[in-house]
């Protein structure tokens, strides 16, 4: 007793301020937290400089905690979107829309590009609007044809969840989840959306061989066409060459003579840009239908179409390369037989990774 008088004594002669800290504060969140390092494996074809932000390293807590909340539909405004509606796996993470389609069913003017292998991406979206998936990831969820909800909302109804934040003194070392957390923790799980393992990539590691359609669309689309010499092309490497099949850059591809989504000139200013849309990955582009950033193209073989006959030479700030590429003599269009249109998007088929697309560890952690 005289021990507990004693304690007592002590607690009264403590100025009020510490006494009111000493009782509210969470002991857990006075325990440090240590996070596990995210092994990101690299393939070897692949350029070894992937963006890692230093103030935000890959971490196997992280990650979960964003893979989480890349499939919580409590970041949406009427709580039944995800970012997973618009990007489902199955498809590469596309949604296989034409048009995004948003909360009470609003349509977007996009459609939903195919999150692999962001972490080699310098910008995001159709017009680069993004520079990090740390700014990108709140376009979506704020945008009022998308998510439609204030990240802040969003972070409010997280916290009052018994799930979350746990998770988040795991992955960030404090159960106040913030907006900045959010964000980080969706990157996380981004960047290790990698797709490599195609039959294309198998082939590469003489694990397998291409077909001879196959063969032949590989040489088409790496060729630079030239009738004088009798060598067929359909040019495509330009824009999306390499092992990530993109440039990653942003072109006008000949869609239309007049804009009516001004694309990257909307986040530059600049006329030179007025038309132009970055150049998306073609890996597992089997799987992302429809194509282009409006959607407007069903079919691989109406891309190819498109390319081979109908580019719209007129078109205002159209990339110089289009002009200047044909298989026939003083030809004005691409012009590549039908046969030449089938052995490339056998090809492109070989670029579908159903690995990746199958992956346990990039499904819904919400479903069985």
């Amino acid at each position: 007793m005289a021990l507990n008088l004693t304690r007592l004594r002590a607690l009264l002669l403590l100025p009020a301020g510490m006494l009111l800290l000493s009782c509210c504060t969470d002991p857990l969140e006075e325990e440090p937290v240590v996070t596990t390092p995210y092994q990101l494996t690299i393939p070897s074809n692949f350029p070894q400089n992937a963006r890692i932000p230093a103030d935000n390293p890959l971490t196997e807590e992280g990650v979960a905690l964003g893979r989480m909340l890349f499939y919580e539909p409590r970041l949406s405004r009427d709580n039944t979107l995800s970012c997973g509606s618009c990007h489902q796996q199955s498809k590469a993470f596309t949604d296989g829309r034409a048009l995004a389609i948003g909360v009470n069913g609003a349509r977007h003017t996009r459609s939903s590009m195919s999150l692999v292998n962001l972490a080699w991406e310098p910008v995001l979206n159709w017009d680069g609007a993004a520079t990090t998936l740390e700014t990108q990831a709140r376009l979506p969820l704020e945008n009022p044809v998308e998510m439609h909800q204030l990240l802040g909302e969003g972070v409010r109804k997280l916290q009052q969840t018994d799930l979350y934040p746990p998770l988040f003194r795991k992955a960030f070392g404090s159960t106040t989840i913030t907006e900045q957390n959010v964000l980080k923790a969706l990157a996380q799980f981004q960047r290790t959306l990698i797709s490599s393992n195609s039959r294309y990539d198998r082939s590469l590691r003489r694990e397998l061989r291409l077909t001879v359609d196959e063969q032949r669309g590989e040489a088409l689309y790496n060729n630079h066409p030239n009738p004088d010499l009798s060598i067929a092309g359909a040019d495509c490497m330009h824009c999306h060459g390499g092992p990530l099949f993109t440039s990653q850059s942003f072109h006008n591809n000949g869609l239309d003579a007049t804009f009516t989504d001004p694309g990257r000139k909307g986040v530059t200013g600049l006329a030179v840009d007025n038309g132009k849309f970055r150049a998306p990955t073609l890996r597992n582009i089997e799987l992302t239908a429809p194509y282009m950033h409006d959607g407007r193209f069903a079919t691989l073989e109406d891309v190819l179409d498109h390319y081979s006959d109908h580019v719209k030479r007129s078109s205002p700030n159209i990339d110089p390369l289009l002009l200047d590429a044909s298989n026939t003599l003083n030809g004005t269009q691409l012009d590549l037989t039908q046969t030449q249109k089938n052995q490339i998007i056998a090809f492109l088929r070989t670029l579908t990774d159903t690995t990746f697309t199958r992956d346990k560890r990039f499904s819904d952690p919400f479903k069985p």
